[in-house]
């Protein structure tokens, strides 16, 4: 058993290293850094203990405002994420010709630069005067709807969360199908010789058997929520509205500012430890809410 146990860790030191130098290593600094009034430009470091902490949790209401936003990009859009994914890899589990082409243009997204994805967005899709949604709203003679504004600010951010359902949609649609394509085609037939119907199916059979896949698509979708600032950064420009700042977004502000800088890095460091915190919650609770028994087949 030596020589088996020297094996395994000789084989793991090298994972072992890069964890510990590109992640734990820094979340330690990170950790430590939070505990200071520091501009990260200068060698002028005060000590404030919890004090970054304590400010953001009680007198800073722009974190709870980025708060409140990521929240809703939790609940909101992960509902209509995977209600479109579910559907969508029902759709392409069910036979239809084509289904590895369908697969890799619903995937499209995810693979194209952010800043060509909120370009697209904001000013091929919303806009409204070259917009593709308000001139085929005005096409089909809704010209009320089509002269409603995507991009102002009382309406910017429900904008971008259809962007951002729009573009994580594949994603999950591919670790359904994962999913799904494991379940022996056997138990359906069965289903339908005993005639029950598709939802029956689905709640009976699709989903008892590809909840750990549920799991896991759940977790991921949890921790990139809470994590998002590049796609509200670039759709939203530089911050310049408070009010619609997710956790990230707010951090990269306290810690570079806008137009003029801020500088605040132990500030912001205080923030990405909250944020590390967060994910580390939400993932533990999500396994735990949704742990059930393993079913073997």
């Amino acid at each position: 058993m030596k020589p088996r146990a020297s094996m395994i860790i000789l084989f793991l030191m090298p994972a072992g290293l890069f964890y510990l130098a590109l992640f734990l290593l820094p979340a330690a600094w990170a950790f430590y850094y939070s505990a200071f009034d520091w501009s990260g430009f200068s060698d002028e470091m005060t000590f404030v203990g919890l004090g970054n902490f304590v400010k953001l949790l009680t007198t800073d209401p722009i974190f709870w405002s980025s708060f409140g936003n990521t929240l809703k990009i939790i609940f909101v859009g992960g509902f209509f994420t995977f209600t479109l994914a579910f559907l969508l890899a029902m759709l392409l589990n069910s036979g239809i010709k084509g289904k590895k082409v369908f697969r890799a243009l619903i995937f499209l997204p995810n693979v194209i630069a952010t800043i060509a994805l909120t370009t697209m967005w904001s000013f091929a899709i919303f806009s409204p005067r070259s917009g593709v949604l308000p001139n085929f709203l005005k096409l089909i003679g809704w010209t009320s709807a089509s002269k409603f504004l995507w991009m102002s600010a009382d309406h910017v951010f429900w904008s971008m969360l259809i962007a951002i359902v729009w573009i994580n949609v594949g994603y999950f649609v591919v670790l359904i199908l994962a999913g799904m394509d494991r379940i022996p085609i056997e138990f359906y037939e069965a289903a339908q010789l005993d005639g029950a119907s598709m939802i029956q199916q689905f709640f009976r059979i699709t989903l008892p058997l590809m909840w750990d896949v549920l799991t896991v698509s759940v977790v991921l979708w949890s921790i990139s929520a809470i994590k998002v600032f590049e796609f509200p950064f670039a759709y939203m420009g530089a911050g310049e509205d408070p009010n619609l700042y997710t956790i990230g977004v707010y951090l990269y502000i306290m810690g570079f500012g806008k137009r003029q800088p801020i500088y605040q890095l132990g500030y912001a460091t205080a923030i990405g430890v909250l944020m590390l915190l967060l994910i580390i919650v939400v993932s533990i609770f999500v396994r735990r809410l949704m742990q059930r028994e393993s079913l073997q087949y």
